[in-house]
């Protein structure tokens, strides 16, 4: 206790020898100095120009932006499903398939008819009867034919009258009450490849459960966020919506706009350029880049009055060898420093950013500009808040800096812009501001010492 009073007494006696020997015009003078170096540091405001004089300040707006259908991603369901290369069927033919032993009474063949369970993932029914795969020339072989069967287009109860006409009429083998069924085990497959910069592997294996779509995943890019899959699609299922859907979903926010689609192989090395050219944004009404069927732009989204591409099935149609890709957007982000606490933002992809939510999205508030104190890093006291917004902004290869009211901006549309990828948002005192916040922090420390000297 002897040694707090010592320090009590001390800090009085030196309170009353110096800090309150500062005066109402030290206080001012004192402001003064600090504001000449506040203004030193900052921008001129002859440097400096508003929003309404300039005129890249609000460029195409991302909120009202148009999301093309997911429907038209998808191939049109079909009224049967047709026969191609890869599709195994399985038929019974009476008498001709599955026979073993006779029966003790009639003397009669005991047919054997195997049953098969399908895939879960192909929504078909058990199927019956032994397999017969389609061949890659669209034909099958059958017991006691010479010749195969074009089955390739036809449906299965086309394919049904077809074997029963070879039976009866023409190999009269069998008599018309022949008991003849061709049913589906397992629908062809396409195998496909999908490349995704806008999700994780974590995020592809949960996707997948109950699939087919078990082939394998790699990484690609330097992070965690990138992926690379194979896919194996049913037919009837083989488009791109179905693709996206198996490997994470539509684009995310990471994602560009568009998707890929890389047809077959290039003949050429330089053919695979055009995918990587900024100059074929391919929006128009074809979905083709420099007029190449093999490589397919699909955008996601327009904006207002952009025509959509003209896409057809084949469009989104995927076979064998294609390869998708959603490629991840270019980092667009925006930077605080000044009295904001410094750091690096991303701009949304899909809505519009001003620059009081910029300021929001970087911690601090535009309460500031309503007379708020909630400003982070200020050393000079945050009295009185910093009304002055500048945003540093490139045009043209210069550095131009778009001065801002903040107060204005609370009821002028005009003055909150939209932020720009690397654009730069400084909030800073004016000198009035400085030398008032210096006068009233001196003077609150004044009475401080003063409450403490009583």
């Amino acid at each position: 206790m002897g040694e707090f009073s010592f320090c009590v007494r001390g800090l009085r006696k030196q309170a009353s020898q110096s800090a309150f020997r500062v005066s109402l015009p030290g206080c001012l003078i004192g402001g003064m100095v600090i504001a000449m170096f506040a203004g030193c540091t900052s921008i001129p405001n002859s440097e400096t120009i508003s929003p309404r004089g300039f005129e890249n300040t609000r460029h195409k707006t991302r909120y009202n932006m148009d999301s093309i259908n997911p429907i038209m991603l998808r191939q049109d369901p079909v009224d049967a499903y047709r026969l191609g290369p890869g599709d195994t069927l399985g038929i019974y033919i009476e008498s001709i398939t599955g026979v073993s032993g006779v029966s003790g009474v009639l003397n009669q063949p005991i047919p054997t008819i195997p049953i098969h369970t399908p895939d879960p993932a192909t929504n078909l029914p058990p199927a019956t009867g032994y397999p017969f795969t389609v061949r890659d020339d669209g034909t099958i072989s059958l017991p006691k034919m010479q010749h195969s069967l074009n089955v390739e287009g036809l449906t299965l109860m086309d394919t049904q009258t077809l074997v029963h006409r070879a039976y009866v009429e023409v190999l009269r083998v069998l008599g018309p009450d022949a008991v003849i069924t061709v049913s589906l085990i397992r629908p062809r497959t396409y195998h496909v490849v999908v490349i995704r910069e806008d999700v994780r592997a974590d995020d592809m294996r949960s996707s997948s459960s109950n699939t087919l779509q078990g082939k394998g995943v790699s990484f690609v890019g330097m992070e965690d966020r990138g992926t690379a899959r194979t896919l194996d699609l049913w037919a009837g299922q083989n488009d791109v919506l179905n693709a996206l859907n198996m490997t994470g979903g539509m684009p995310s926010m990471l994602a560009k706009n568009e998707v890929i689609v890389l047809r077959g192989s290039f003949g050429e090395v330089t053919g695979a350029d055009m995918l990587i050219s900024k100059t074929n944004p391919n929006y128009g009404n074809s979905p083709y880049v420099n007029g190449n069927p093999n490589i397919v732009r699909i955008p996601l989204r327009v904006h207002p009055g952009q025509p959509l591409p003209e896409l057809t099935q084949d469009d989104i149609i995927l076979k064998n060898g294609d390869v998708v890709i959603v490629q991840s957007r270019e980092a667009e982000v925006f930077y605080t420093g000044g009295m904001l606490q410094g750091g690096m933002y991303p701009i949304p992809r899909d809505f519009d950013l001003d620059v009081f939510s910029a300021i929001s999205m970087a911690g601090g508030s535009v309460a500031v500009a309503a007379g708020g104190t909630s400003i982070r890093g200020s050393s000079i006291g945050n009295i009185i808040p910093p009304t002055r917004l500048l945003v540093i902004r490139e045009v043209n290869g210069y550095q131009q800096a778009i001065r801002i009211d903040m107060k204005r901006g609370l009821t002028d549309p005009g003055e909150r812009i939209l932020i720009q990828p690397n654009d730069l948002i400084m909030l800073e005192y004016t000198p009035t501001e400085v030398a008032l916040n210096m006068f009233l922090s001196t003077f609150s420390i004044r009475l401080d010492l003063q409450s403490l000297w009583n």
